[in-house]
């Protein structure tokens, strides 16, 4: 992808390399797999403003998002406004997290371009990056870890396989768990594969 291709999309020029690289070390290399990657990526963190999970729930949103977690409006009014708190409590015990006391559901938040979430998963990813994510999460909400983490959750998703028959559907229901989004996304990897497609012809 070129530079004008990046500004044609919206997306801010620092991330131009981090998908050039990304896109080479994870086999996301034709038109078709790129727009998919794209459409996905720029859904899931805002048009890539959005790097880390905002937590930032009312007592009814909290209901409403994790029912087991928040089972009455008593227990969600104590919790509600306040993110790390919610992170520790919401994501406590799984994921490789700790109990809600050992602050790990906050540290490991949801972070990237597609969102990692969890110790285990910081330390798998971390792992195949090279990066020490345990150590220092924060390396996701910079270009090149938030990218690079959302190409190694697209290919050990075998996400590329996917995108090869046009499975947008399929695509937003492993990344998001179902099809929330799906119009903007389909839209989103239209609209790459167009820039796409006349980039290489041109």
């Amino acid at each position: 992808m070129n530079e004008s291709q990046c500004l044609s999309l919206g997306i801010p020029i620092g991330f131009l390399e981090p998908l050039n690289e990304c896109f080479d070390k994870f086999e996301i290399n034709t038109p078709t797999r790129q727009a998919s990657f794209l459409g996905q990526v720029m859904h899931e963190s805002n048009h890539l403003k959005t790097l880390v999970e905002n937590l930032n729930y009312g007592a009814k949103g909290l209901m409403g998002t994790w029912s087991k977690r928040f089972p009455t409006m008593e227990i969600a009014a104590q919790y509600e406004r306040q993110p790390e708190k919610i992170a520790n409590k919401v994501y406590a015990d799984r994921l490789g997290n700790g109990s809600e006391e050992s602050g790990e559901g906050w540290k490991y938040r949801g972070r990237g371009a597609i969102q990692c979430t969890g110790k285990s998963n910081y330390e798998a990813c971390g792992k195949s990056l090279g990066l020490d994510l345990i150590g220092s999460p924060e390396l996701l909400e910079q270009p090149s870890g938030a990218i690079a983490s959302a190409g190694w959750f697209w290919s050990t998703h075998g996400l590329n396989q996917r995108a090869d028959i046009g499975d947008i559907v399929g695509i937003s229901k492993v990344i998001n768990g179902g099809t929330l989004g799906l119009e903007e996304r389909q839209q989103l990897t239209q609209q790459a594969l167009k820039v796409l497609q006349e980039g290489s012809q041109g």
